[in-house]
């Protein structure tokens, strides 16, 4: 088993200060130096016009386009360079998994990708204008899923990246919406209005009970909610379906497996145990793949607390994110998870 440690990163401020820290810390990163060999091929790869993504910043999080400043500044690159490689407008993204469940006033949910792109830091930031958030770093200032002040918890599921339009990617419209909405309904109104660059289910939670599926593509949005979600890596409604893959059993197995777990009562220990025990079959060994279980989230919408789970079957580490938010810091510094797989996590130094 390979152990590999990640970074647990506290930032207060306004959003310049917030992505001037971010620039500093992720240029003495052993990451910094693959993504400076990232530029080639993003260059090559994406054209991103920075009027029209500074229009759509100012529009939906005007906060996010000031902390890509504060970035351009910690990185030392032009704010041109900083948009291409960090706003997550017009970039691209590989197929990846993730399950979630939002039941019993938890949401829980896997994040299932190759551990090349893992960018190794979970972030607690409260920015003046905007709510207070915890999460996984994403490509720059975007994030992987979260959980913000009001207790709206989100994340994010691939479904396809074909017929891409011309919008955001799935790590830059989660961090717009942990810092702009409030609850499941607000969230539900702005991923409407929001540019989408892929296909991609966005799973909600609220602090009221409400839980919600965005079915969300460049050609159109479906919206689906309960008391109780699940979801996978496919679109289930009908106007909708035209965007899934061919092969879904994968995900249409995980889906299964969650909905027959929606009977129990939910703990936040039982609810790690589901999704990060290596037996479970929510949890997945594909690395090499771009399909491995990386780490486990359960956020109490109510209390704010949280579990997260790194590597397999993870003891789980507690964070007070309410307490954090009141202004006391938590002493962690670094979660070490282990891997059943000899691919590189490239944020860690290697030999």
């Amino acid at each position: 088993m390979k152990k590999v440690v990640l970074d647990v990163l506290q930032s207060r401020g306004t959003y310049y200060e917030i992505g001037l820290q971010l620039g500093r810390e992720l240029r003495k990163s052993a990451l910094y130096n693959h993504h400076l060999k990232r530029r080639r091929r993003s260059l090559r790869d994406y054209n991103v016009d920075i009027i029209e993504a500074k229009r759509l910043f100012l529009q939906f999080a005007p906060g996010l386009w000031e902390e890509l400043k504060g970035l351009s500044e910690g990185l030392q690159w032009s704010m041109e360079e900083t948009v291409h490689e960090y706003s997550g407008f017009q970039q691209e993204w590989i197929e990846s998994g993730c399950s979630s469940l939002a039941k019993d006033g938890l949401y829980v949910r896997n994040y299932d990708y190759h551990p090349k792109t893992y960018e190794g830091r979970l972030l607690l930031v409260k920015p003046s204008g905007g709510y207070a958030s915890v999460g996984f770093s994403g490509r720059g200032i975007g994030r992987i899923d979260g959980l913000n002040e009001k207790g709206l918890a989100l994340g994010f599921h691939f479904v396809n990246r074909l017929k891409p339009g011309e919008g955001f990617i799935c790590t830059t419209i989660a961090r717009i919406i942990l810092d702009t909405c409030k609850d499941s309904d607000e969230a539900i109104d702005v991923l409407r209005k929001l540019p989408h660059r892929h296909s991609f289910n966005y799973s909600l939670y609220d602090r009221n009970g409400k839980a919600a599926v965005v079915e969300a593509s460049p050609r159109g949005i479906g919206v689906y909610h309960s008391s109780t979600l699940s979801c996978t890596n496919h679109f289930q409604m009908n106007h909708m379906k035209k965007d899934n893959r061919h092969y879904l059993k994968d995900s249409l197995k995980r889906l299964s497996v969650l909905q027959s777990g929606q009977k129990e009562r939910l703990t936040m220990e039982r609810a790690l145990k589901l999704f990060n025990d290596g037996d479970s079959p929510i949890f997945k060994k594909a690395y090499d793949s771009w399909a491995g279980t990386i780490h486990t989230c359960v956020f109490d919408c109510e209390t704010l607390q949280c579990l997260i789970g790194f590597g397999e079957s993870a003891e789980g580490v507690k964070i007070d994110f309410q307490g954090w938010i009141e202004g006391v810091d938590i002493s962690i510094r670094k979660i070490t998870g282990h891997f059943d797989t000899d691919v590189r996590f490239l944020f860690m130094h290697e030999g």
